[in-house]
């Protein structure tokens, strides 16, 4: 749903009223998502979110009441409140920690799950899902567009025709429409093995969101540290950079973790999509060209609405 101060943060660069309608299609595409699948099936629970608040921080926590007023209409009860107490029976260090605030309004699921639940759901409406056929291309016509795939075993390319096309490959997006205001950004991620003992779940953020950790089966996952280097993560190539992997490891050791042994289990990166702005980009083309894109790191929250939103521009041009 949005940290307090990432939302703070946002208002920076953004509107009231813009900030609202962002936090609400983020509640919006929520809603959607549990009722379409269930929350067993994408493995939702209701342990909290909080965030870890610095020192140089604190000023925020003076707009609590002012944003808990803002956002009232839309969540009906206040979104954030004070958890102090919790800092330590979390384990978190309370060097870095001077308060801790705790966001009523989100949960967490399993993103595995709920990629396979959607991939089910998909398929039993009859939609069929090919992977790994990159488009190198496409071309529109009065009657038609032709996709050009990339043939990966022959010097050969592959042609499909459809009456209308969805772009919906965030980040990506520039390769298929240059012109489209989309700037990646490269998100790297670890995980450690389970950890004895550990004392917290639920869902965690600190630094204006630029950090996210969670507990998962026993393991902590943390991801983050973007900021350190904007301009270098601004790339669509997965990998990982021992700038960000140090940092993340001593924010481990200094932060979540102090004191507490852990094992690095896995490394990864995953690719985000950015713009001038925070609003997700659904538009028509053409008349048979439609794209969908640009989550700014929030594309399991916005998804489901932004999609319905597309498949409305869909009927309304065909």
């Amino acid at each position: 749903m949005g940290s307090l101060t990432e939302l703070l943060d946002d208002m920076k660069t953004m509107s009231e009223e813009d900030v609202l309608a962002l936090f609400n299609r983020r509640k919006k595409g929520l809603e959607l998502l549990r009722k379409r699948l269930g929350d067993k099936r994408i493995g939702y629970k209701a342990n909290g979110s909080y965030e870890l608040i610095s020192e140089k921080e604190l000023p925020a926590l003076e707009k609590l009441d002012y944003l808990n007023d803002l956002l009232m209409p839309i969540t009906g009860k206040p979104a954030y409140k004070l958890g102090n107490e919790k800092t330590e029976r979390f384990g978190f260090s309370t060097k870095y920690t001077q308060a801790l605030v705790e966001n009523t309004c989100e949960g967490e699921l399993h993103s595995g799950k709920m990629m396979r639940a959607l991939t089910d759901l998909a398929i039993q409406k009859g939609v069929e899902i090919k992977t790994g056929a990159e488009v190198l291309r496409f071309e529109e016509n009065n009657h038609n567009v032709t996709l050009f795939i990339k043939d990966p075993f022959r010097n050969e390319e592959w042609q499909l025709k459809c009456s209308t096309m969805s772009i919906c490959t965030n980040a990506f997006t520039k390769q298929l429409l240059p012109d489209v205001d989309v700037t990646p950004g490269r998100g790297q991620v670890v995980i450690t093995k389970p950890v004895h003992g550990l004392k917290f779940k639920g869902i965690f953020h600190f630094d204006e969101g630029f950090y996210y950790f969670r507990e998962i089966d026993g393991r902590v996952l943390l991801g983050g540290g973007r900021n350190l280097d904007i301009e270098g993560e601004a790339t669509t190539e997965f990998a990982l950079t021992d700038l960000i992997q140090k940092d993340l490891e001593q924010k481990l050791n200094e932060i979540i973790l102090p004191g507490t042994p852990y094992e690095i289990d896995m490394r990864w990166s995953g690719i985000m999509a950015f713009g001038a702005n925070k609003q997700p980009v659904v538009k028509a083309f053409s008349r048979r060209v439609f794209g969908a894109f640009r989550m700014g790191g929030m594309g399991v929250a916005l998804g489901s609405h932004v999609a319905q939103s597309l498949a409305k521009r869909i009927m309304e041009h065909t």
